[in-house]
């Protein structure tokens, strides 16, 4: 991180700057621009991506909820549709569990929702029927529950 004690905090950040901040490779941050639409780095001459301090921020939220909270990427995007981009910065920022908690529940209730839906007809595959599906829920919430204690432990 030597290169970023000379950069001003309101400084934008190359990509290779931004990986080296948040510790991952510049590839993964390619990739994410892909798949969450609020991440929109400025692209100069030959395609250099230059973040914003907000765009980085952003990146350290999904990174968070990704990589420590065990969201997948459908579930990040749900938090940012549902929840905001500023949201997921305070998460990346750290704001006290009990402030975000909440919100962040109801996020993975409505992905576990999400991952119970009946999912379209596939020939030679069998779908659950509504008893199988009940008792696949309460599994499913029965294992956010634990993470949620688990996170909960880990904090104190």
């Amino acid at each position: 991180m030597g290169s970023l004690v000379d950069k001003s905090p309101d400084a934008f950040r190359t990509i290779s700057e931004a990986a080296e901040e948040l510790d991952l490779p510049q590839h993964v941050l390619r990739f994410w621009e892909t798949r969450f639409a609020t991440i929109k780095p400025l692209k100069r001459g030959g395609g250099r991506r230059y973040y914003r301090p907000e765009d980085v921020l952003l990146l350290k939220g999904i990174r968070h909820l990704l990589y420590d909270q065990g969201f997948t990427i459908k579930g990040v995007q749900r938090i940012l549709k549902d929840q905001g981009s500023r949201y997921v910065i305070a998460v990346g920022e750290g704001k006290p569990i009990d402030e975000i908690l909440p919100m962040l529940e109801a996020a993975e209730d409505a992905e576990a929702e999400m991952l119970l839906e009946a999912p379209a007809e596939v020939p030679g595959v069998r779908t659950l029927d509504q008893s199988d599906r009940e008792k696949l829920s309460d599994v499913l919430r029965e294992l956010l529950d634990c993470k949620r204690i688990l996170e909960r432990a880990r904090e104190a």
